[in-house]
Parts: C-alpha cells; sequence; structure tokens
C-alpha cells in the first residue's frame, strides 16, 4: 500500500483545483492512505472532501513530525519554494513537482526528485494537475471534485437566506463582487449598474462577500441597487449557499471555483488573470474576458486595468440572461 502527501498549502480557489487530482490517485489506489497538508484557511475545504485520510494544518502542533514519513510519495501542487521545501522536510523517497517552466518559483525544481511533462499555460490548471499523475504511471482525464456537503449547511444557508426574504419559489442568484487581487475586482458602479438592470422575475439577486472592505463594497452596491447584502459565509458555509443557488456571477476568486466543484453554473469576469487557465471548466459555463495586449499579465495592482473597462455590464447581463435560460 502506497503513502501519498499532497501539498497545496493555499490558495481556497486553488485547493478546489487540486481535488480532482486527488479524486484521481483515490480513484486508482483506494487503499492508499492519502494526507494533505494546507494552511488553516483551507482546512475547511478539505474537512468537505470525501476519501481523505489525514489533514495536516501547517502550524498546528506537531504538524512538522506529521510530515516525516520516508515511505510517501510526494506531490507538490502549489509550486513554491514553501511548498518545496516542505516535501523535502517530509522526507518523502519520491517528492513529485512541476516542470521548471510552469512553476511560479523555478527554484522549487532543484527540491523535487521528478517533475511532470510540461504544459502550455493556456491548459486549464486542472489538467496541470492531472498531468502529475503521469509520474505514477496514470493518465487521467476524467473531472470530479470528491466534495460532500453536510444537509446541515445547506439547512442553514435556507435559514439565512429566508431572513432576507426568499421564499422557494425564487432561485437566487448569488453576486460575487469581491476578490482578494484589487486587479481581479470588476468596478462597483458597474455591480450596480448590472444589478439595477437585471430582469428579476422569479429571481432573488443576492450580493456575497468575504472580508470587511468586501463587505463594505457589498453594502455600497446593495445600497445603490436594492439588492440585499447576505450575512458572512464562512469557507464551509459558502458551499451549503452554493447547493441552493441557481446561478454565481463572480469574478476570479474562491466562490467562483467553489461553484464549479459543486456543478453550479457561473458567469465570471476576467481581468488579469487567463480564463483558458483557471476560469470554469465546464462549457456550459459563461466568461466573459477581453483578450487584450496587455492581458493575461496576473498583476495584482495596475494604474489603468484596460482589462476590466472592457468588460461591459450588457455583456455580462447577456451571460447572465444565457446561463439561467440554460439552467432552467
Amino acid at each position: 500500500m502506497n503513502e501519498y502527501l499532497i501539498i497545496r498549502l493555499s490558495s481556497l480557489g486553488d485547493i478546489v483545483h487540486a481535488l480532482p487530482a486527488f479524486a484521481a490517485l483515490r480513484r486508482r489506489e483506494p487503499e492508499a492512505r492519502i494526507s494533505w497538508v494546507v494552511e488553516p484557511k483551507g482546512r475547511e475545504i478539505l474537512d468537505l472532501v470525501e476519501g481523505l485520510d489525514e489533514i495536516i494544518a501547517v502550524g498546528e502542533p506537531g504538524w512538522t513530525e506529521k510530515l516525516r514519513r520516508r515511505d510517501r510519495i510526494a506531490l507538490d501542487f502549489q509550486g513554491l519554494l514553501k511548498s518545496a521545501w516542505i516535501g523535502w522536510r517530509s522526507r518523502s523517497r519520491r517528492r513529485l513537482g512541476f516542470s521548471a517552466g510552469n512553476l511560479r518559483e523555478p527554484a522549487a525544481r532543484w527540491f523535487y526528485t521528478e517533475t511532470a511533462p510540461p504544459l502550455s499555460e493556456d491548459d486549464h490548471v486542472i489538467l496541470k494537475n492531472l498531468r502529475m499523475l503521469e509520474l505514477l504511471g496514470y493518465k487521467e482525464t476524467l473531472v470530479r471534485f470528491p466534495l460532500s456537503v453536510p444537509a446541515a449547511l445547506v439547512q442553514a444557508a435556507h435559514e439565512r437566506l429566508s431572513a432576507l426574504g426568499w421564499n422557494p419559489g425564487l432561485r437566487p442568484v448569488i453576486f460575487n463582487v469581491g476578490a482578494a487581487w484589487p486587479t481581479k475586482r470588476w468596478f462597483p458602479e458597474r455591480w450596480t449598474e448590472t444589478l439595477r438592470r437585471l430582469d428579476r422575475a422569479g429571481l432573488f439577486p443576492a450580493l456575497l462577500w468575504g472580508t470587511e472592505e468586501e463587505r463594505r463594497t457589498a453594502e455600497d452596491v446593495g445600497r445603490a441597487s436594492g439588492v440585499p447584502v447576505l450575512p458572512f459565509f464562512s469557507v464551509r458555509e459558502t458551499f451549503g449557499l452554493l447547493k441552493i443557488s441557481a446561478l454565481i456571477v463572480s469574478g476570479d476568486t474562491f466562490a467562483l471555483q467553489a461553484a464549479a466543484a459543486i456543478g453550479l453554473p457561473a458567469v465570471a469576469v476576467f481581468g488579469p488573470t487567463n480564463p483558458r487557465r483557471n476560469g470554469p471548466f465546464t462549457p456550459r459555463d459563461r466568461v466573459v474576458y477581453h483578450e487584450l495586449p496587455c492581458g493575461r499579465c496576473y498583476r495584482r495592482a495596475c494604474p489603468d486595468p484596460k482589462c476590466l473597462k472592457a468588460v461591459a455590464v450588457d455583456e455580462v447581463l447577456e451571460a447572465v440572461r444565457e446561463a439561467l435560460a440554460s439552467s432552467e
């Protein structure tokens, strides 16, 4: 029986993107023992994952001791010096990682014993993660997210939406106006116009947020558009909310990736990141994005975000209409 150590510490959306590789490995080796090392916030996702034997949270008491098993095979889906060092620190006999051209920090390559065949940066990150399994002799194309959302989380989401005036005759449409990077955030005034012009017949639009800064933005948009602002939903609770929703409209952030993982249709607004690499994985979902000469820069700050300025309200509204019509 093999033992594996998956290393994907963060971010939340990237942890979601690594789940299909875990699911494929579990399907290939149902008897294997699989551990996952993650930063504490990401544990909320892994707590919902079926078939995972052990979660090692960075910084918890004794976490470095839990790493050290020489008979393990480590798979680093992060590609940073920090994550590669954790694989090396684990003393795993095999340490698998991406090729230098697919690493955010190419020096991480020196901590690996083997590297996966290179992929184009236009290939989806889910496929990039699955490609690493070829080093184990597995060629995988099936994408499955092994998440189980407890009924209690779904019921709690029902109750919190009901407190805002929702009833089951209306289809919840979640608008997530925030993102960790400023360059991923579409403009509040355009969110406001989108919500003002949205045909709300049969719908219950609501604004989702995750940080205090996002809450303030959501409240500003909510006041200007007349759309209710949701209370705070934790990472785990967000999955419950998305389970009862009809659609999410979001930038490139965790809520978008979580929606894809549970099969919720999505409209994605993309700016400096590549939707072919990071966007929704199914053709059912809609992506609003403009390819510009300066595009796919992955910059977290920009004095003139032309990529976001190019996204028009009419485009987003049309994508929402199409997504809702196709999911009826």
